[in-house]
Formats: structure tokens, C-alpha cells, sequence
């Protein structure tokens, strides 16, 4: 079962701000699919099941940017 979670993420401006983001959450185990919208300031994560928020904050926040909440 594929559970998707959206969070807002500031900071992102630009293509190459999605991909940073993007590589960073895909490398977490568990996470089948990331969109991230600059344009939006939101990242969207598709998982095999529930994944730790702390881990998805982690990611984003070594990426550069904060994850302000979940959607």
C-alpha cells in the first residue's frame, strides 16, 4: 500500500532546488517516489508505508532548505 504525505518546504526557488531536494528524500529508505515545487513551496512523498517524519526533516534540512509542515 503506497501512502503519499505533503509537506510545505521553504527556500526552494528553482529546477535545480527540486532536485537537490528531491535526491536527498529518494535516498531514504522506504520512499518510492518524491515531487518537489518550487513554485509551490511543497514537496510531495509517495512510501511503502509510513516513514519517520524526523527522517524526511533531516533530509530537507541537509538539502538546505526547512520543512515547515505537513499538508
Amino acid at each position: 500500500m503506497s501512502i503519499t504525505t505533503a509537506f510545505a518546504v521553504e527556500g526552494m526557488s528553482c529546477g535545480h532546488c527540486e532536485k537537490t531536494v528531491s535526491a536527498g528524500l529518494s535516498a531514504i529508505p522506504g520512499i518510492t517516489d518524491v515531487s518537489a515545487d518550487a513554485k509551490a513551496g511543497q514537496v510531495t512523498v509517495a512510501s511503502e508505508g509510513e516513514v519517520d517524519e524526523g527522517l524526511i526533516r533531516s533530509a530537507v534540512d541537509r538539502a538546505g532548505f526547512a520543512l515547515v509542515h505537513r499538508i
